[in-house]
């Protein structure tokens, strides 16, 4: 007999992932999540995974508490429709995914935190070249 061990719908690990880039972008905990919702933050981890689905009125709380709109949680959804009336290409998932990534990162997020405090156009684009710099110099070696 097969086991029913029924894996998680790619929609809601999207959106549990979307919840926990939100939140560490926020440099929230979970316990504190979980408080604002009372609930415990053993469910917002599984909110995250995706193990467990986050219904439609907790998703709204969710979406005020993050301060983002409820669609933020479904952008670049697997299976979600470009624009232009066809399927997103794989480099835009592979795109997409990198981002998402590179933001729940610990790097990541002290980068991008760090970087929109700066305020001088030019001293922002210094910092984008030398990143760039950088990243070619680790690829030439």
């Amino acid at each position: 007999m097969l086991e029913n061990k029924k894996k998680p719908n790619p929609i809601d690990i999207h959106v549990g992932s979307r919840i926990r880039l939100r939140r560490t972008m926020l440099g929230m905990s979970q316990e504190k999540l979980g408080e604002s919702l009372g609930i415990t933050f053993q469910q917002i981890q599984k909110y995250e995974k995706g193990t467990n689905r986050v219904g439609a009125s907790r998703l709204q709380n969710i979406s005020s508490i993050l301060n983002v709109p409820v669609s933020f949680f479904f952008e670049d959804a697997p299976g979600e429709q470009s624009a232009s009336g066809g399927n997103p290409g794989f480099s835009d998932a592979a795109s997409s995914n990198y981002v998402v990534d590179f933001l729940s990162s610990s790097e990541g997020l002290q980068l991008n935190r760090s970087f929109v405090k700066i305020n001088d156009p030019k001293v922002r684009r210094r910092v984008v070249d030398l990143v760039k710099a950088l990243a070619a110099e680790a690829d030439a070696e």
